[in-house]
C-alpha cells in the first residue's frame, strides 16, 4: 500500500513534470508566432514597396500632360491665296482693324504695291474706283475685300459674287495674290483703308 502510494506520487510528479515541460514547449510554441511577425511585416511592407502608388500616379500625370491641347499656332503666316482657299466665304476678320500703327504700316504698303496707280495717293480713286464710296461694287466687308484684292474681279466674279454697287469708272481689279503675297500685309493695307471712311458707324459692315 505505501509502496503503490509512492509510485503514484512518483508518477504524479513525472506527470507534473511533463505536463510542466509540455506547458512550456505550448507556450513557446505560442510564442513563435510572435517571433515571426516581422516576417508577416515584411510582406506588407514589401507589398508598398511593390504597389508604388506614386509610380500610379505618374503614368497619369504624364497622360494628363499628353492629353492637353497644344497651343495653337501664331495667325497670319499664310500667302494671301492660301488663306482665301483655306478659309469659308464670309468667315474672314480683320485682326487689324482699328490698330493705328499697323494702318500706318498699311498705308506703306499700299503705296509700295502701286496701289495708288489706279486708286490715288489717298484712296480718292482714278483708273478704279475710290476707297472712300459708301458703296463699293462686290461689298465692302472684310472677307469680299480681301479676296477681291487677292483673287481679282474676274476670279472673284467666277466664285459667285455678284455686283452691289455701280461706277462711272470701274477697271478691272487685277488679280494681286502674287505682288501681296503675305495675308498681314494686305489686312494692313485694308485697315488703312478703313481709315479713310466718312460715312458714320452706323453704315459700317466689318
Amino acid at each position: 500500500m505505501y509502496k503503490k502510494k509512492t509510485s503514484d506520487v512518483v508518477a504524479f510528479t513525472l506527470f507534473a513534470a511533463l505536463a510542466s515541460a509540455g506547458g512550456i514547449s505550448a507556450l513557446q510554441a505560442a510564442d513563435e508566432p510572435k517571433a515571426d511577425a516581422p516576417a508577416a511585416a515584411a510582406p506588407a511592407a514589401g507589398g508598398e514597396t511593390k504597389a508604388p502608388d506614386a509610380g500610379a500616379a505618374a503614368p497619369a500625370a504624364t497622360g494628363d500632360k499628353a492629353a492637353a491641347p497644344a497651343a495653337a499656332p501664331a495667325g497670319g503666316t499664310m500667302t494671301t491665296a492660301e488663306r482665301v482657299k483655306a478659309a469659308e466665304k464670309g468667315t474672314l476678320k480683320n485682326p487689324y482693324t482699328g490698330n493705328a500703327a499697323a494702318a500706318e504700316e498699311g498705308k506703306k504698303l499700299y503705296l509700295a504695291n502701286s496701289c495708288n496707280g489706279c486708286h490715288g495717293g489717298g484712296g480718292g480713286g482714278g483708273m478704279c474706283p475710290p476707297l472712300t464710296n459708301q458703296i463699293w461694287v462686290y461689298g465692302s466687308d472684310d472677307d469680299t475685300i480681301f479676296r477681291l484684292i487677292t483673287l481679282g474681279s474676274k476670279e472673284l466674279q467666277a466664285a459667285g459674287y455678284k455686283r452691289k454697287g455701280s461706277e462711272n469708272v470701274v477697271g478691272p481689279m487685277p488679280p494681286y495674290q502674287d505682288i501681296i503675297t503675305k495675308e498681314d500685309d494686305l489686312w494692313k493695307i485694308i485697315a488703312w483703308m478703313r481709315t479713310l471712311w466718312t460715312h458714320g458707324d452706323a453704315r459700317k459692315n466689318w
